[in-house]
């Protein structure tokens, strides 16, 4: 079950180590063979936004450790390597914010709430309550679409995707569906032999033709391409089946001369990125970027995207991939 509950004039959407207040957990009857359910209430989700600046500040200091501290899942991937390598200005500030507040069934640790903000630009944030404290698992996720209403009665009481049959299958093959539709080249002319669609001008459409384009436009440099799966999946049932999902992709550009050359001759990447993350100059060089996504799946497993973050988060020299 989750309770969606709105908060005008929060101010920046991040997080704050709040101990354990706010988070209650309801022990199993006696005899009974189910986990003890969580309840995730507005005051915890109230004090995960009270450490208004915390994260930022991190940011601003460059301080690596308290950003760790803050951050879990794709949030920690990004961070630990952008902050080493000193490439990201840290968050903006977000206000207006409207809480999504599932109740979980797997303990403490696993419980998360997502929450749509909608000043100054909208975009979705997922917090994860990780090792006895809530952190940022995912955000800013800024919204290219219109973001799905979620429902819920008077109370707001809607349905989380894992409790739903008709939406727990979509939600779960949303990030595998994702990959096939991007490694599938046919799919540029939307008749792919994966069977995954997506509508013309969606964000997914315009990367899979940058993706099957990429190698010819650094000719006569070598350039691969791979699509993985980054980190877990969370969803929200959607009324009338469907789900609203949030996911985050890899996708790994490895770059190298062509034959008889020593040097690239049309780089990916820029040499001030190339040294911010290596320490210096590379002849082949893989780069990791990370989407970070809210996709809509619906009941006919169609998929649309709402949100979408993209992130160098990671050069390392040669053909391998440190953080995939």
């Amino acid at each position: 079950m989750l309770r969606r509950l709105t908060a005008l004039g929060l101010g920046l959407v991040l997080l704050a180590g709040c101990g354990t207040e706010g988070l209650r957990e309801t022990p199993a009857e006696p005899g009974a063979t189910s986990p003890a359910t969580v309840e995730i209430t507005m005051a915890d989700a109230q004090a995960a936004f009270d450490g208004l600046g915390d994260l930022s500040d991190a940011w601003k200091d460059r301080d690596c450790a308290e950003i760790e501290q803050l951050t879990t899942g794709v949030e920690s991937t990004i961070g630990s390597r952008l902050c080493a390598a000193d490439r990201s200005p840290g968050p903006t500030a977000y206000r207006d914010p409207e809480f999504l507040l599932p109740g979980r069934e797997d303990g403490e640790d696993g419980a998360w709430f997502a929450v749509l903000a909608r000043k100054p630009e909208p975009a979705y944030f997922v917090f994860v309550r990780a090792d006895g404290r809530w952190r940022l698992g995912a955000g800013p996720i800024p919204l290219v679409g219109k973001a799905p209403d979620v429902g819920g009665g008077a109370d707001g009481e809607v349905i989380d995707a894992a409790a739903d049959p008709d939406a727990a299958v979509g939600a779960r093959l949303a990030p595998t569906r994702h990959v096939a539709f991007l490694t599938d080249p046919a799919g540029v002319g939307g008749d792919g032999v994966s069977g995954v669609r997506f509508a013309s001008g969606d964000p997914m459409r315009r990367l899979l033709v940058e993706l099957v384009r990429a190698p010819g436009r650094v000719r006569p440099d070598h350039l691969s391409t791979d699509v993985r799966i980054e980190g877990p999946a969370r969803a929200l049932a959607l009324p009338g089946g469907g789900s609203l999902v949030f996911h985050a992709l890899r996708v790994v550009f490895t770059q190298k001369p062509g034959s008889g050359r020593s040097s690239l001759g049309h780089p990916r990447y820029r040499a001030a990125d190339v040294r911010a993350f290596t320490g210096g100059a590379a002849t082949t060089v893989t780069g990791g970027e990370i989407l970070v996504l809210a996709t809509r799946v619906a009941k006919d497993a169609t998929m649309t995207t709402v949100g979408m973050r993209r992130v160098l988060a990671d050069i390392t020299k040669g053909s391998g991939q440190g953080s995939g």
